[in-house]
């Protein structure tokens, strides 16, 4: 299997045909966990299987992209309590090693209806194909150039160099369509002392159209989790997707969220 196809059915197993046998199988023994909440090894997320199935959770997958042995899923789960809402979405990065899922990243937020965002997008709904695979290392170059100069602060000037001028559709919840609404939504943040700034990309992963970056840093003086998924077309930045989630002091582990 592909790693693609081997996390699929790794999440399948998980939280759709809750199957603890064919997680043992799909999952290494010493599976590293990063979600803050959970502990790490395989044991910890199968010994969890009854309690999610009796709970009702279900994940809807919207998008699979992958690079290598990394594979994001962006993906919603509805009667998600255990997690800590009703309905979450969350990005879920998970690296493959030796043919089995050997390590898990997320970041989960509680789900905005479109009708209550600032843009009238849900944050799962757009675009979904995966194309132009062969500018798959442009648009990976791209994204870096954006994170290092306008997230990072280095250049933010240059945004109108990454992000397109006519379209920049959104999906983050706080933020309007376009470059005005990207500004707007930057300028009442610093305004109610909400300061937003990525210190370090640790994780990108691109195929084609689509790249992701998972990023630390801070929103206000709050440690911060930012998981963004930017769709590139014609060299510039048409379409983002993210999940913001506070990085706890105190985790089940000692892996760190990242």
């Amino acid at each position: 299997m592909t790693p693609k196809e081997l996390v699929l059915q790794a999440v399948s197993a998980l939280f759709i045909d809750f199957d603890p046998e064919a997680a043992k199988e799909l999952l290494a023994p010493d599976y590293i966990q990063h979600n803050p909440a959970v502990p790490t090894g395989a044991a910890a997320i199968i010994g969890f299987i009854p309690a999610l199935q009796e709970s009702g959770v279900t994940a809807t997958i919207h998008r699979v992209i992958a690079e290598g042995d990394l594979v994001v899923l962006h993906t919603t789960y509805d009667n998600a309590q255990a997690f800590g809402a009703q309905t979450l979405v969350g990005f879920d990065v998970f690296w493959v090693e030796d043919g089995k899922v050997a390590e898990h990243w997320d970041n989960l937020q509680p789900a905005v209806p479109a009708s209550e965002t600032a843009n009238g997008n849900s944050m799962t709904d757009g675009a979904t194909e995966v194309t132009d695979l062969d500018k798959t290392a442009e648009n990976k170059a791209l994204v870096e150039s954006f994170l290092r100069d306008v997230l990072n602060g280095a250049a933010p000037e240059r945004i109108t160099d990454y992000v397109s001028t006519e379209t920049y559709i959104q999906h983050n919840p706080m933020i309007g369509n376009g470059l005005d609404g990207l500004g707007a939504a930057l300028a009442a943040m610093a305004e109610a002392g909400q300061v937003m700034a990525y210190t370090d990309t640790p994780i990108i992963v691109a195929e084609g159209n689509f790249v992701f970056a998972a990023s630390e840093g801070v929103l206000g003086e709050t440690p911060t989790a930012f998981f963004d998924l930017f769709r590139v077309e014609d060299g510039k930045i048409v379409e983002h997707w993210d999940t913001v989630s506070e990085i706890p002091s105190e985790m089940a582990h000692e892996n760190g969220k990242f």
